[in-house]
Order: C-alpha cells, then sequence, then structure tokens
C-alpha cells in the first residue's frame, strides 16, 4: 500500500477539477492506497474568480480525507503547508496544475516537499499556458515546471505546449469517464424534473461560459437552423464571462423561442437530469485542450458535436459524433447532420469507447511515471 497525496482543488470548493480530484483519489483508495487530499482554503481573491461563488452547495463527502489549508497568495501559508505536507513522506504528490497564476505557490510548496528526500512529484497538466492570457503566464509556468519529476497530460495539445518548460518524459492519457454522476434517467422523466418540452431534439450546451468556448457561434448556428421545427438549444452553466454579450444575441437572435436557458452553476446532483434530457452535446469552442464534458457525455452516452480544435475530435470517431470548424455555417450543418445520426450503431459503439477510458489507466500512468 502507498501513501499518496493529492494537491488541487476538492471539497468545499466546486467545480470540475474537484470532482476530478475527488474521483481520482476514490480510485487511489479503491486500490488500496492512503490518500490525502490538500485543498486551498482560498483559491482565488474574489477580485480574480468570474463566479458567483467558488464553494459547493453539496454537503461533504464522508468518505474522503481533505484538508483545505492552502492559501494561493500568501507565501508564508506555502512554507507551512510545504512543512507540512514534507513531514507526511508520501511515496508520491500528485499536484494539478490547471493555471499559471498557481506557478508561484505550487512551484514553492512542492520544492519544500522534495526536500524529505522520499517523495516525487509528479503534476497532472491540464493547461500549461492558458485559454485566456495574462502576463507572467511563461515564467510562472516555467518555474512549476523546473521542481516536477514526472507529468501526465490528457491531451497531445498540452504534452506538445509542456516541451517549452521540461525535457522530462510527459504519458499521454485520455482523460476518464466521469461514472460518479449516478446512471442516465429516462430521458421523458429528465425532461420533466428540468421543466424542458418533452417532445422534440435538444442540443446542449454544458459547463461554464466563457468567451473561448464559442456559445455565440452556437447561437449564431441556431439562426441557421430557424426554420428548422422542434428542435431546441438548452445552455446549462454559469455565466464567467460576456453575460452581456450572449444576453444581447439570445434577445435579437431568430431562434430565441428555441433557447432555453439555466445559467446558473449545476450541482452535481443535476448533471445526470442535463445529460439524459439531451439529444446531443455541442461543443463550439474557439480552442481547446482536452474537456472534461467529453466524459461527461461518454458516461451519459449522449452523441456529441465539436469543434475541430485542440484534443476535441481525439474522442469523437464518427460512430460517436462529428467534427465541425468553429465557425457558425459549418457548426449548424453539423447539427443538421445530426438530426438524422445513427443512434442504433450509435449505443454499440460507445459501449466499446467506453472501456478505453477507466481510472485504472490514469492511476497505473501515474505509478508508471513515479517509478521512472
Amino acid at each position: 500500500m502507498g501513501k499518496i497525496i493529492v494537491i488541487g482543488p476538492a471539497y468545499p470548493l466546486r467545480g470540475g477539477l474537484a470532482t476530478f480530484n475527488e474521483r481520482l483519489a476514490r480510485q487511489f483508495m479503491a486500490e488500496g492506497h492512503d490518500v490525502t487530499l490538500y485543498t486551498f482554503s482560498l483559491q482565488y481573491p474574489d477580485f480574480l474568480f468570474p463566479g458567483k461563488t467558488q464553494y459547493s452547495e453539496s454537503p461533504p463527502p464522508t468518505d474522503l480525507r481533505i484538508k483545505a489549508l492552502i492559501n494561493s497568495v500568501n507565501p508564508l501559508n506555502w512554507w507551512s503547508v510545504g512543512q507540512k505536507i514534507k513531514k507526511e513522506k508520501a511515496d508520491f504528490v500528485l499536484v494539478r496544475y490547471w493555471l499559471p497564476f498557481m506557478g508561484p505557490c505550487l512551484g514553492s510548496i512542492i520544492r519544500i516537499i522534495k526536500k524529505n528526500g522520499i517523495s516525487k512529484i509528479i503534476a497532472l497538466v491540464d493547461n500549461a499556458l492558458p485559454h485566456e492570457k495574462r502576463p507572467g503566464d511563461f515564467q510562472f509556468t516555467k518555474y512549476f515546471t523546473a521542481a516536477v519529476d514526472g507529468f501526465i497530460t490528457m491531451s497531445e495539445y498540452v504534452k506538445n505546449d509542456l516541451k517549452q518548460f521540461t525535457r522530462r518524459k510527459v504519458t499521454l492519457v485520455q482523460h476518464p469517464l466521469y461514472d460518479n454522476f449516478g446512471p442516465r434517467h429516462p430521458k421523458l422523466q429528465a425532461r420533466k424534473t428540468l421543466g424542458l418540452p418533452t417532445d422534440g431534439f435538444i442540443f446542449l450546451f454544458f459547463g461554464f461560459i466563457r468567451k473561448y468556448k464559442g456559445l455565440d457561434m452556437l447561437i449564431s448556428a441556431m439562426d441557421y437552423l430557424s426554420k428548422t421545427e422542434n428542435i431546441y438549444l438548452l445552455i446549462a452553466g454559469e455565466y464567467y464571462a460576456g453575460e452581456e454579450e450572449i444576453k444581447s444575441q439570445i434577445k435579437n437572435s431568430a431562434s430565441k423561442l428555441k433557447i432555453i436557458e439555466h445559467t446558473h452553476f449545476i450541482k452535481d446532483e443535476d448533471v445526470g437530469f442535463y445529460f439524459s434530457a439531451s439529444d446531443c452535446v455541442v461543443q463550439p469552442y474557439r480552442n481547446a485542450t482536452q474537456s472534461g464534458v467529453t466524459p461527461l457525455a461518454y458516461h451519459f452516452e449522449v452523441p456529441m458535436i465539436v469543434t475541430n480544435v485542440g484534443a476535441l475530435p481525439d474522442l469523437v470517431p464518427h460512430s460517436i459524433g462529428l467534427v465541425c470548424a468553429p465557425d457558425p455555417a459549418s457548426i449548424a450543418h453539423c447539427m443538421q447532420e445530426m438530426l438524422s445520426f445513427d443512434f442504433i450503431s450509435y449505443r454499440t459503439a460507445i459501449i466499446e469507447e467506453k472501456k478505453k477510458l477507466s481510472w485504472e489507466k490514469l492511476t497505473s500512468s501515474i505509478w508508471e511515471t513515479c517509478n521512472n
């Protein structure tokens, strides 16, 4: 049995990273390891956080050991947390790295941990450089990566980005399935629960709304299909940017009566209803690394339309969904094509594809990286 520490978002913080880290911790525990999650007492100062709250409204998990101790902007805190984790002498410390802003904090903590001469530092990197660039991004990531012993990433795009910062081996693992949101609900039940039309074809845009995710292009694509009857666009997620622009676009859209807005944070316990109610998930991103929405669509067995950016097309063979260019006309073309998609063949194909995306593959790759 190994001793493992995971550093990154976890309860009481909310969002996809916290959900992922908690699911990964449970996988390590199921394999017989001792796991502690170190998360943030302060993740972002309020003026840097674009949403309404950083904190979960769900009850705390009772099966995980979580210590909310890290203050991302307090160097004295970095020293004290580093000292505390150093003394635990874990076999390895897995650090989640998703934003250069965290480089000084996480880079300083892991330098202290490494002084115990025992704990290897493995970084699970979502973004080496962010979608929305800021001054200092390159320098902060350089500082962080210099103290890491091995890297895991879930995107070829990020793997290539990391070549700017390290000569160490970078292992690519596909994003595992989110299987912790329960089973698929009957479609009619899910639609009634959410107050959605009980008939018609529903396209789902899911997740935080940011400029790079291209919701504006998807709304424009709906205008190409304004005369197509019985289709809807369901927008499910909280605004992180562009709220006024998107609301104005919807107001002036020829398809405004077909656009349903659930623009608030979607709790974990409600995620299954949104995917179960929908016929197709659309990811109209302008740029991307990987996406946590894709494994959700896999888990709930909903076909996808994705743009041909970053790693998005890698998990969407033609039997699973459609790939388009990041422009409204191309997105609209695939939406029209999806209305006659071969859903019978899809059911067979998705079962086979899901077998490739296990959490065991991720944990074994982490151990292999640690032992190299």
